[in-house]
């Protein structure tokens, strides 16, 4: 996916951006930054516009010469979707978004020095970190009765680190302050210079919940700068994979709600179907999370018609069972106390932090990637996409379950439907400093990876925006206005993940 780039000097961004949303009617979809001092001498920011009414995308690149005050306007003020990418270009190419009005680290921690700046190109691995000691600011919530219960980084489940910190009146929460970011592994720059076969192994590892969605987002990205055909056999295998990572995690995740609330029948039944469909993506391409599947050119492997019957026979099993757990649910009186109009997250919300996948179509936002932007063999497939608009844990969790179904029909239709012919092809040259990102539907909602060429063919800037990327400051939203025992059920139904972040 390439669409129309307009190049413009950085201090008209705010004014461009204006203009290029047509007053939301493009939403912001991602933003981030490039050391193109090597190339060009200048730092460039990228602002990628997405239109799901004819599927088109604008690109802003403003420009900041090296010799110039390295400030550009920020989008915040107009749009709030931009807070946290601003956030993140400050932290890691030291720009200024001017006019922004949080400037707190998001990525960098209070031990990382100031004035470094890791994305950089004269950052190095051998570049010396000092330690540093400095204070994270966290603005007080005042009044009287009003206390903090904090929570994390390290948490009683084996999950990842994330800190919650509460202002309570009573037991409603007030306010919620989320500090996340804590193992961020540095994949974007780890993988400059290296060859885009090599860089497959680090995006199948961002998420393991994601692989297969990360994977085919990059591949889609490197096959766009080369101008590779994909075979259509190809294009409905990974169809197959992206569905059976949708199921998995979408029956394991109905489940896991459960969990949020204490309803064990629930939480068993969902994490033994789960277990079901991970052995299923194992017998297939011998590992649980589908990864070493979908590469550079195609799929690795075909499939038999051996497998065929497993996996119909398996859907039917798994659907069949998990039909009855939802039928459970959604006559359950007890159980629906808890999740109706709890951790509402109102449309309006949604659509102003450019919330994604699962979260925006329970708030009333009908978006969803594979159809609007269809990539792979979406296409030819037909399937419906469920919007629900009470923005509750309830709706978060419908939507979930109506999407495993049509996930199992989409399977259904690939394998009734599957072409014949060859399931990979050669890869073809990638021209210097070539640039294309692609956006592939995660279970959690549309991912986007943004590739530029170096001038051998290798990596020069890798972008990653995952679904939990826009979705976490949701959370602050939806939490507010209810109890603490309620937040776990809040968070599990936008099942949010740490690791994306932690790119």
């Amino acid at each position: 996916m390439t669409g129309s780039c307009k190049i413009i000097p950085a201090a008209t961004l705010r004014a461009a951006a204006t203009v290029v949303s047509r007053g939301g009617q493009y939403r912001l979809t991602a933003m981030f930054a490039n050391d193109e001092r090597p190339i060009n001498g200048y730092f460039a920011i990228y602002a990628i516009f997405t239109d799901k009414e004819d599927g088109t995308f604008k690109t802003l690149k403003a420009t900041i010469n090296q010799d110039e005050p390295l400030a550009f306007p920020s989008l915040t003020p107009i749009m709030a979707a931009a807070a946290w990418y601003e956030r993140e270009i400050h932290d890691l190419f030291g720009l200024v978004p001017e006019g922004h009005p949080d400037l707190r680290p998001l990525v960098l921690h209070e031990n990382w020095p100031t004035g470094l700046y890791p994305m950089r190109k004269d950052f190095t691995i051998n570049t010396p970190i000092p330690d540093e000691r400095s204070q994270y600011p966290v603005p007080p919530v005042q009044g009287e009765g009003v206390f903090e219960v904090p929570v994390g980084p390290i948490h009683a489940g084996i999950i990842e680190p994330g800190h919650f910190r509460f202002s309570q009146a009573g037991e409603n929460i007030i306010n919620l302050e989320a500090k996340l970011f804590f193992t961020h592994r540095g994949i974007e720059k780890a993988v400059e210079g290296l060859p885009f076969d090599k860089v497959i192994y680090r995006t199948e590892r961002i998420c393991g919940a994601c692989s297969v969605a990360n994977t085919l987002a990059y591949v889609q990205a490197v096959e766009e700068m080369s101008g590779t055909i994909v075979p259509a056999r190809a294009e409905y295998l990974r169809v197959l994979a992206a569905e059976l990572e949708r199921l998995y995690n979408h029956v394991g995740d109905s489940g896991n709600l459960c969990a949020g609330l204490g309803f064990a029948p629930g939480t068993s039944h969902g994490a033994r179907l789960k277990e079901h469909l991970m052995r299923l993506n194992e017998r297939l391409t011998g590992n649980r999370f589908l990864r070493g599947w979908i590469t550079l050119g195609g799929v690795r492997f075909d499939i038999t018609e051996d497998m065929i019957r497993d996996i119909k026979q398996t859907l039917t099993m798994v659907m069949n069972e998990y039909s009855e757990i939802m039928n459970l649910l959604r006559n359950n009186e007890a159980f629906l106390d808890r999740v109706n109009t709890t951790g509402i997250l109102p449309e309006k919300a949604a659509l102003d932090l450019g919330v994604v996948g699962v979260a925006a179509r329970a708030s009333g936002i009908d978006a969803d990637v594979r159809r609007d932007f269809p990539y792979a063999a979406y296409k030819h497939i037909n399937f419906h996409v469920p919007v629900y608009t009470s923005g509750d844990v309830a709706a978060r969790l419908w939507v979930r379950a109506d999407e495993a179904f049509e996930s199992a029909k989409i399977v259904n239709q690939v394998l009734d439907g599957l072409p014949s012919g060859k399931s990979i092809t050669e890869l073809q040259p990638v021209k210097p400093y070539a640039t294309a990102f692609s956006l592939t539907e995660s279970p959690r909602g549309s991912d986007l990876h943004w590739l530029m060429a170096d001038n051998r063919g290798n990596v020069y800037r890798y972008f990653i925006r995952s679904a939990s990327y826009p979705n976490w400051p949701a959370l602050t939203v939806a939490a507010p206005g209810n109890i603490i025992p309620d937040f776990p059920l809040i968070n599990k139904s936008f099942e949010l993940c740490y690791a994306c972040l932690d790119r």
